[in-house]
């Protein structure tokens, strides 16, 4: 009885501590989600948005064109920020994310599942009690590739003065830095068309 009182005292302890991790994680989605990122100084100026997936690695394609851009076009202000996965996949992430700390903590605590209904310990199930710590590395590694293919959206969107200029989405691609500054060009020189002509119908 004893044995059992301390399983389940073992096991409302690690639940304890899931839940403040699922707690902590989706409160840093809510929250964070990928901090915008932002970069330039000038007041009023032109504004180009990048929302990339970071999950897919774009971070670094994000960094190298905030590079470029602050060389060539010192006025324009870039900001960049994760773009959100499409349907419910981000609250699918959320749900493996939840399953994969309670089957940690449930191997963990060598809580018997099976033995509350009154079913036999599987011999699958007891190779993973055995063997803790490569049950929880195997559970770790697998949740994480399923949440990141389901937040991986493949996204590298583009616009300027929140007009879209580009669309990995749509082209499959990244744009190179010269297709980019013809699109700039092209953009900026319609806009200054737009302030110098005040009769312009918009």
């Amino acid at each position: 009885m004893a044995l059992y009182s301390n399983k389940y005292l073992s096991l409302t302890f690690c639940l304890v501590i899931g839940f403040i991790l699922v707690g902590n994680n989706f409160g840093a989605d809510a929250e964070k989600e990928i901090p915008a990122t932002k970069f330039g100084q000038n007041v009023g100026g032109p504004t180009m948005t990048f929302l990339y997936c970071y999950s897919c690695g774009y971070r670094k394609a994000f960094e190298d064109y905030v590079n470029i851009l602050s060389e060539r076009y010192p006025q324009i202000n870039v900001s960049g920020a994760n773009y959100d996965p499409p349907g419910f996949n981000m609250y699918f992430s959320r749900i493996v994310f939840a399953a994969k700390i309670l089957f940690i903590v449930v191997i963990v605590s060598s809580f018997d599942v099976f033995g509350v209904f009154g079913q036999q310990i599987p011999s699958w199930w007891q190779h993973l009690l055995d063997n803790k710590l490569y049950a929880c590395m195997m559970v770790f590694f697998v949740g994480n590739m399923l949440e990141g293919q389901l937040v991986a959206s493949g996204a590298f969107e583009i616009t300027l003065n929140d007009v879209p200029v580009w669309s990995k989405l749509q082209t499959g691609r990244i744009p190179a830095p010269q297709e980019l500054f013809q699109i700039i060009d092209n953009q900026l020189q319609f806009t200054e068309t737009i302030q110098e002509n005040p009769d312009f119908v918009k």
